[in-house]
């Protein structure tokens, strides 16, 4: 029998192959992040505690895993809508994804940078009248002092038929940074993926 931790892990690998990198202009590197949480109001969102999980393609290598370090953020303000039924806030905050020297991977910061765009926060609302959220924005900074951009979906655990009241769990996400602005195509495949491990997970945890 799976752990739930177990069973979202496996969840997130299966996520990052179903997003390859090669969607992307460039070939870039993807990074995975489980738990966390996520907390803040109209003057932006805060996520604390995320593990960065798994990483894919860096340094042209393969899929590296474990607890490599840390996925944090914080956007700008609220520009329209709300936090419980979606909302969007403004371009700016601060993203940054931190190594830990574990497997290979090194120890500081392998990507600091901000949203280069509206930070779109999503209601999902499932079969059952129950909610969720997914937090999707591009992404612009530095990794190893090049100039990149990105893309993160961030989704949030099932928050019951209640709404986000000021703080949530983190599910997990997934954090693709390249060489190339990536396609708006592709920020719309990857919260659909990402939204499906989400399903794949609840089943897996009710079993």
């Amino acid at each position: 029998m799976f752990s739930g931790r177990s069973v979202l892990t496996l969840s997130l690998f299966l996520a990052c192959l179903m997003i390859p990198a090669a969607s992307f202009a460039d070939s870039g590197v993807d990074f995975s992040n489980t738990g966390g949480t996520l907390s803040g109001s109209n003057t932006g969102l805060t996520l604390s505690g995320s593990t960065l999980a798994v990483i894919t393609g860096f340094g042209g290598g393969g899929m590296i895993t474990g607890n490599l370090g840390t996925v944090s953020f914080s956007t700008n303000a609220l520009a329209s809508g709300d936090l419980q039924m979606g909302a969007t806030f403004k371009a700016g905050g601060v993203f940054t994804i931190a190594g830990n020297g574990t497997n290979g991977v090194p120890n500081g910061t392998l990507f600091s940078g901000s949203f280069s765009g509206p930070v779109t926060w999503s209601l999902v609302t499932t079969g059952n009248g129950t909610h969720s959220y997914t937090l999707t924005g591009t992404l612009t900074g530095s990794a190893e002092g090049i100039s990149v951009n990105g893309v993160t979906v961030q989704l949030t655990i099932n928050t019951g038929e209640g709404f986000f009241n000021g703080s949530t769990a983190i599910s997990g996400g997934d954090t693709t940074i390249v060489g190339s602005v990536p396609e708006p195509s592709t920020v719309t495949m990857i919260g659909t993926g990402v939204v499906g491990m989400l399903g794949l997970l609840r089943r897996k945890l009710h079993a």
